[in-house]
């Protein structure tokens, strides 16, 4: 092996290692939220959102996200990310999902889960649901060495109907790396696992280095009025 090629798969090493360390950096909040009991019936969406953003920076002096903030609760989980609903105050017997972007040094993360209060058998199950359906798409996007992003969206959408659900987003996923990642002008397809992207999932960027993908699984019931959400690493074990 050449020296260039064994740089390469050390500055490839020392990438998935950042990434994977952001990623658990964000999973530790998240316990910590769920932990103090941040989720609580009573509240604002945005005073949860300002408590969670004061305790990241109380254990990781976080200050910066590549995304805003997401806390949807109620029929505000029906939503996709562009959305802007008004503030929900969190019921008594309630579903909300938080879709976090933190950037820990010059990594991102972007780790998203669901929650419910109550005992409520459908909002249960859609809490449980998009992480089974996670567990699917990972699944499959490992034994499909050349997938594109719009197979795993197609595959994304017959999850929803496999587990009795609608899925609830226009994208299932995005590129993720080096903060700001790798982007294009104007483009909301090509970087995104969207249906119309044909872009092999496993191709290289501009630098020749391999991309990294986040999966998103949303699933939603509008009759019901619930969303879930799930949303992690897809190339990073």
């Amino acid at each position: 092996m050449s020296d260039g090629a064994t740089l390469a798969d050390t500055v490839e090493q020392q990438r998935v290692r950042e990434l994977r360390a952001a990623q658990s950096n964000a999973e530790q909040l998240f316990h910590e939220v769920e932990a103090r009991r941040l989720i609580r019936a009573g509240i604002a969406e945005s005073q949860l959102n300002q408590e969670i953003y004061d305790l990241a920076r109380e254990m990781f002096e976080i200050s910066t996200y590549w995304h805003k903030r997401i806390v949807r609760a109620g029929a505000n989980t029906l939503l996709p990310y562009a959305e802007n609903p008004p503030d929900h105050t969190i019921g008594e017997d309630d579903i909300l999902f938080l879709d976090l972007g933190p950037v820990f040094e010059e990594y991102e993360a972007d780790f998203g889960r669901t929650f419910v209060i109550g005992s409520d058998p459908a909002k249960l199950k859609m809490r449980d649901d998009v992480g089974k359906a996670f567990a699917d798409g990972k699944r499959y996007f490992r034994e499909t060495p050349d997938i594109t992003a719009s197979q795993l969206y197609a595959y994304a959408v017959s999850l929803a109907e496999k587990y009795g659900w609608e899925f609830g987003g226009p994208i299932a996923g995005h590129l993720i790396g080096q903060f700001p990642h790798e982007k294009i002008a104007d483009d909301k397809v090509t970087l995104y696992v969207h249906p119309k992207s044909n872009l092999r999932m496993r191709s290289t960027d501009e630098k020749g280095r391999l991309r990294h993908w986040i999966l998103e699984i949303h699933f939603v019931d509008r009759e019901r009025r619930i969303g879930g959400f799930f949303e992690e690493l897809l190339t990073v074990g």
